[in-house]
């Protein structure tokens, strides 16, 4: 391979993985490992700070699994390509097939990372962003917002609402407000368990919700823990709500 270097970042949390990882990187002509890390946090935080073209994710890592870190890396704008690695066979892989770059089975051979990273250097980043839809993938732990150039994580047990606004869904936190450029739809389908519709341009972290409401004018409400904020229910929602929450007093 001729032509620039082309950048790899490492992220796995068996140190002899990442070794020999590196080792293999740097023994290809034309490849160069600018970072590597232990966990999933950290490959964000080193793919901000070096921009690599390529990112080999371990999937197992703490914290932060591989996938997960994948989609929040294409939430920015210098997306580097994905191949994960892993030790789980081809048939437990399926569900990955489809979305990933490409993948490589432990212990890593040569031949079969030299044509994974050639892969992935003409793939790039816009396949990488449709990782952002989430199909196929575990849901997330953290929900990432863009903040100047930078990617600030919001871990979902902290998120009390997303509210729909025009264009836009702002999201409701622990710590105040983000704005999202995600639909309320797709936010619904993979936060299914954890989050309730009370209204069309609400959804709502059943952990925050204190109580459900009949107010004096006879409509509904939820009022949220902590905070005692009330936000209201529509009657197209109200038989799912009572089911899954309760009436209060």
């Amino acid at each position: 391979m001729t032509g620039a270097v082309l950048k790899v970042l490492i992220a796995d949390d068996e140190p002899p993985a990442r070794e020999r990882l590196t080792r293999l990187v740097d023994g290809l002509d034309g490849w160069t490992v600018c970072a590597s890390c232990a966990t999933g946090f950290e490959a964000l935080e080193l793919v901000r700070r070096h921009a690599p073209d390529v990112a080999l994710l371990d999937i197992r890592m703490p914290g932060m699994n591989g996938i997960e870190a994948a989609r929040h890396m294409s939430a920015l704008d210098a997306a580097p390509a994905v191949v994960f690695t892993t030790a789980y066979d081809e048939y437990a892989l399926e569900a990955f097939d489809s979305r990933a770059v490409g993948y490589l089975l432990k212990p890593v051979r040569r031949e079969r990372l030299v044509e994974a990273l050639r892969h992935a250097a003409r793939l790039a980043a816009p396949l990488l962003r449709r990782l952002a839809g989430g199909d196929g993938f575990a849901q997330r732990q953290h929900v990432a917002v863009r903040v100047r150039d930078d990617l600030k994580l919001i871990p979902v047990e902290d998120i009390r609402f997303f509210r729909a606004e025009q264009k836009y869904v702002t999201m409701s936190h622990r710590h105040g407000e983000d704005l999202l450029e995600e639909s309320l739809r797709n936010l619904e389908d993979e936060f299914a368990g954890a989050f309730v519709r009370t209204h069309r341009s609400l959804l709502v972290a059943l952990a925050h919700i204190e109580a459900l409401e009949r107010l004096a004018d006879g409509s509904y409400g939820v009022r949220l823990r902590k905070t005692g904020e009330r936000l209201p229910v529509s009657r197209r929602q109200l038989a799912a709500l009572k089911a899954r929450v309760g009436a209060g007093r």
